[in-house]
């Protein structure tokens, strides 16, 4: 594993990465204030800077993704409104409910091949009170991610995305763009970031991911939902003081790692064409369009299987009984994934 403690290859997900030594050179140097007094400058940069890459008007700096999809969900809601997302979305399946618990907002669930959404199931799964008799709530919000997690790292066609955002507006409501893991979608289909977010009326971007910073989100929209998302990141916890340590390293991901993320993809891919071709496992290979490796165990649990891969240095995730997730990132290298092709052979 490069620029990594240990020897063995971590498999498990893309948020295990460290800060390398010219990110923690950068995070030492950096310029601080408080932030939540909006004087911290270097936070300051890495918000405009974002805003800019997207075509936003604003952004706010917050500890975590789940944060992030959380704050914008509450902004652009009210109590009792309905948001829309995918059966195996992050905000749906990963978040504690809290769209539920922190919004007050029930939802409305669409489901779709390799976890991503249809413009005619959205269509579909909008409801309104009006016309309801009363007994339906308003679907203010329609969340899509971008790349889809459990759909296996799968990037959404630009002209999907469009006509979703479409048929959500042309119903009056507004959309919210998880992406965790944008940058991937933006390398891995060759759209320009600001043309594939266009139609979101906010993002949010992971920097502690397949960009390699140690913590952070960046939520853009316009003026007004951000100001509104910065009164919901202090409510929920999320002001933060001297950040713009933490913000460096956003910077520096955002100035460095970006186009780095296609080896992540080259080498996800090798790993699973290899994996598809043992008789124990099975990969579903069109999915496979980012940094990520489902893994169907056809034999053995994939508790069994994740425990004889950890016995032989390599550590995957168990996302259910039966399947297993490997991932790409920045520490990851061509002999790591040929150590864990090895480990997986010997595994069956």
């Amino acid at each position: 594993m490069r620029d990594y403690p240990g020897d063995r290859v971590d498999l498990r997900s893309d948020t295990v990465t460290q800060p390398t030594p010219p990110m923690r050179e950068a995070m030492a140097k950096a310029a601080v204030g408080d932030d939540v007094w909006g004087d911290d400058p270097t936070v300051i940069q890495l918000e405009n800077t974002v805003a800019g890459m997207l075509g936003k008007d604003a952004a706010v700096f917050v500890p975590s993704g789940t944060m992030s999809n959380n704050i914008a969900i509450k902004s652009q809601t009210n109590h009792g409104d309905e948001i829309l997302t995918h059966r195996n979305s992050h905000i749906y399946l990963w978040e504690s409910g809290a769209y539920a618990s922190l919004a007050g907002c029930s939802i409305s669930l669409v489901d779709g091949d390799w976890g991503q959404m249809t413009p005619a199931g959205v269509q579909q799964a909008i409801r309104k009170t009006a016309g309801s008799n009363y007994h339906f709530p308003d679907c203010k919000l329609v969340c899509a991610e971008n790349t889809a997690n459990v759909g296996g790292g799968s990037i959404y066609e630009q002209k999907t995305l469009d006509e979703i955002c479409q048929v959500a507006h042309e119903n009056d409501c507004r959309t919210h763009l998880d992406g965790a893991r944008l940058f991937n979608a933006v390398i891995g289909s060759g759209v320009d970031p600001e043309r594939m977010v266009r139609g979101f009326d906010t993002v949010s971007i992971c920097l502690s991911k397949g960009l390699g910073a140690p913590v952070g989100s960046v939520l853009v929209g316009d003026l007004e939902t951000i100001s509104k998302s910065r009164w919901w990141r202090k409510t929920f916890g999320g002001g933060m003081r001297q950040s713009g340590i933490l913000a460096a390293a956003g910077i520096y991901a955002l100035e460095n790692n970006i186009d780095r993320l296609s080896e992540d993809h080259i080498r996800a891919s090798r790993l699973a064409e290899a994996i598809s071709r043992m008789n124990s496992f099975s990969v579903e290979l069109g999915a496979v369009q980012s940094n990520m490796v489902y893994v169907q165990c056809n034999e053995d649990s994939a508790k069994e299987v994740a425990s004889r891969l950890a016995s032989r240095g390599v550590d995957v995730s168990e996302e259910t009984d039966s399947i297993v997730r490997a991932v790409a990132h920045l520490h990851i290298t061509d002999e790591d994934i040929v150590r864990a092709i090895e480990a997986f052979e010997q595994s069956q």
